[in-house]
């Protein structure tokens, strides 16, 4: 989607809305040719026309404005936003929204219109030439999207939200974290949604809504668990499918009978974890020259880090490493990354694509989450993404675009248990598509049914609290949650300093990223 301003009032409140939604490329005006051509790469081409509220005997087009919009709308699908006097219009495209003024309101609701957060309902006030006549309109239903609002149009009170920045401001002042990222939504809405803080501890750069942070294991919920539901919903796999059927390396081995059920609920008797990197050091804790490289070559060709590419066989050499770990004595809930390292190697095998392809073709690119991704460095600047800490024991630098996780950075920084860099916003909207059970934007990407099955506790009996793949409330004293939630709630948090819950029951979303 293109974004083309006319008029002389500003347009950047109006962007910045528009951008909450997908990705927006804006495209500024210097020759009409030019434009043209550079439109032809867009599917559509959003206008602005934006004239002051104080104007408003200076609103109509001037000839040169006329014509860049009729040129465009011959070769353009176009939605032209009006924010300006009805006098304005004329009858010369498919669509278009009159949305009065130019103020911060009519920016934010003509976005919402644009992509469904909200229906429309107005009604034109006034007859204009013989086009348009008085309470003429196009009503338009919501589709089912995360939307923006007040608190108290949702039954929250402003006032206990602003508690939030007391307790992040406290975080930050006592040298918690340097920054952080808080959003709240409820009923569709986001209601709260706000930046503390820096990027580090020198306070260099402030914490902006647009800026990414590595989400550790949320990715377990936000890539690999949504695939692995819509392959439950094809009918793929079941609960009780064993891991020697969705990777036949296993069998033979100690773990050939795990279901997916006991995998995903964390009670398979897998161990907690290999700290896999270990064994490529050399005797100084250095990345040994066996395993690694300074530069890409087709028998180096993970990047683990800059000027740092590791052997390319040495995927085979972790999934080897899990299946001849011990299991647990005891059958018995222990979270487990190698449950959802297994799970993208099942994924990749099962569908021929890799697991950051598979997360972007079925969800992301589909929901218009812009920012999340794996490996952000491809597509963000460097100054766009938070750094996760100062390592000093593997890959001796400041850790700041590439993921955390040291597994996960082995393999090539996509992995099914961590990997995932985001704004707040688009977890908020990948956990706004499981409150909608698996449906967004009018998209149903599993059924309702899958998600319920996926959403139950099965082993809450046995004192482990775990659904399928998320996390839920506490049994006891000690847990993830407040204690306060309902237990249809569900969510799950991550090492680097992060959380994402809902709760169908209060129909709320709970974003916290640091």
């Amino acid at each position: 989607i293109a974004y083309v301003k006319l008029g002389d009032d500003s347009s950047d409140f109006f962007l910045s809305e528009l951008r909450k939604y997908t990705t927006i490329e804006e495209i500024n005006i210097n020759k009409l040719d030019n434009v043209l051509e550079e439109l032809k790469k867009f599917t559509k081409v959003i206008i602005g026309y934006h004239k002051q509220d104080g104007a408003w005997k200076n609103h109509d087009l001037d000839k040169s404005e006329l014509n860049i919009l009729s040129e465009i709308a011959k070769d353009n699908k176009v939605i032209v936003t009006f924010f300006t006097k009805p006098y304005s219009l004329f009858d010369d495209f498919e669509g278009f929204i009159l949305a009065y003024q130019n103020n911060n309101f009519s920016n934010t609701v003509a976005a919402e219109a644009i992509f469904g957060a909200i229906g429309t309902k107005g009604k034109l006030p006034v007859s204009i030439n013989r086009d348009f006549y008085i309470n003429d309109a196009l009503n338009t239903k919501p589709v089912n999207i995360l939307g923006f609002g007040s608190p108290e149009n949702v039954g929250l009170d402003s006032k206990i939200l602003t508690k939030i920045d007391s307790i992040a401001n406290v975080a930050i002042t006592n040298k918690m974290t340097p920054g952080a990222q808080i959003i709240v939504a409820r009923r569709g809405k986001v209601v709260y949604d706000k930046s503390f803080g820096y990027h580090t501890y020198e306070n260099d750069m402030p914490v902006k809504n647009s800026d990414l942070y590595d989400v550790a294991s949320l990715t377990k919920i936000l890539s690999t668990l949504p695939n692995l539901m819509t392959e439950y919903d094809k009918g793929k796999i079941t609960l009780k499918t064993k891991l020697s059927t969705m990777l036949p390396v296993f069998k033979g081995t100690n773990k050939e009978n795990a279901t997916l059920l006991d995998m995903l609920t964390h009670q398979a008797r897998f161990q907690a974890w290999i700290p896999f990197y270990k064994a490529t050091l050399d005797s100084l804790g250095k990345p040994d020259i066996k395993f690694y490289r300074k530069k890409y070559s087709e028998d180096f060709p993970i990047k683990v880090f800059e000027d740092l590419f590791l052997r390319k066989d040495y995927n085979d050499t972790i999934i080897k490493r899990i299946a001849d770990s011990d299991l647990l004595r005891k059958t018995k809930y222990k979270y487990s990354d190698f449950s959802f390292i297994l799970m993208k190697e099942y994924l990749e095998r099962a569908t021929g694509k890799k697991l950051d392809q598979l997360a972007f073709e079925n969800f992301y690119s589909k929901m218009g989450l812009t920012t999340m991704t794996y490996n952000p460095l491809i597509r963000f600047d460097k100054d766009q993404i938070v750094p996760t800490e100062i390592d000093n024991y593997y890959r001796y630098q400041t850790i700041q675009g590439y993921v955390h996780d040291m597994g996960a950075a082995m393999q090539g920084g996509v992995g099914g248990h961590a990997g995932l860099f985001s704004n707040a916003l688009d977890v908020a909207k990948m956990m706004q598509m499981y409150l909608q059970k698996g449906n967004y934007d009018n998209h149903q990407f599993f059924s309702e049914k899958t998600f319920n099955v996926f959403n139950t506790c099965y082993y809450c009996k046995d004192k482990n609290r775990r659904g399928v793949g998320f996390d839920k409330p506490q049994l006891g004293e000690a847990g993830p949650t407040c204690g306060c939630v309902s237990m249809t709630s569900f969510g799950h948090t991550g090492f680097t300093g992060t959380m994402a819950w809902a709760d169908p029951e209060s129909e709320i979303v709970y974003i916290f990223l640091s």
